[in-house]
């Protein structure tokens, strides 16, 4: 679908600060992974052209439940909605009247929703300290794998909050989600990460 889901330095006297800064990312992406069993928060999401010339805005709402449960509800421009249960990754547009459906193994892989949540950060992912940027403090994740679907993935925390991620494809669009408060470890009922197909819609099985 192609609207889908598609579905985050300063050298001299002074470098000590940015660089204890860009430790502490590394050290809260790795606790993030961890310790947040459970997450919950708003977001807006900006998709920018390669070129920097284009940009397109959306916004919605993204929980997850380890192991390798999420869901993404994008409300505006358009209503879409993407659950992964664990055992599949369903991909609901209501415009068009359609749901594809994907196992999630083969859905995942070494991606941002996985890494989120449910990845296996060390297995998947090479881990990097980047300069602090926007207010934020950023660790750079590249997929160990050559064949994925994104490039890299820059995620940015204020302290130990979960703030932005920022995701470049293999054609160099970059899309960044910036969340609004990052509520972790919250309860949430099963039923969230559970899809069922809605009368009368088209379904389509990758």
């Amino acid at each position: 679908m192609k609207r889908a889901f598609g579905w985050l330095v300063s050298w001299g006297a002074l470098a000590l600060v940015p660089m204890t800064a860009q430790a502490d990312a590394v050290d809260a992406l790795k606790a993030f992974v961890q310790q947040a069993k459970t997450g919950r928060t708003t977001f807006t999401q900006t998709v920018t052209s390669p070129d920097g010339a284009k940009t397109k805005t959306s916004s919605g709402s993204f929980e997850f439940a380890r192991p390798d449960r999420f869901r993404f509800a994008y409300t505006k421009p358009f209503e879409q909605l993407i659950v992964a249960d664990g055992q599949t990754v369903w991909i609901y547009d209501s415009d068009l009247n359609q749901v594809s459906s994907r196992k999630f193994s083969q859905a995942l892989g070494a991606t941002p929703a996985a890494l989120l949540a449910g990845g296996d950060l060390n297995r998947d992912f090479d881990v990097i300290a980047e300069p602090s940027k926007d207010g934020l403090d950023w660790a750079k994740a590249t997929p160990k794998a050559k064949d994925g679907a994104f490039e890299s993935m820059r995620i940015g925390f204020r302290g130990k909050q979960l703030a932005a991620v920022e995701i470049t494809d293999n054609f160099a669009q970059r899309s960044r989600l910036t969340f609004a408060q990052f509520d972790a470890n919250v309860e949430l009922p099963p039923q969230r990460f559970q899809f069922v197909i809605p009368p009368g819609v088209d379904v389509l099985e990758q």
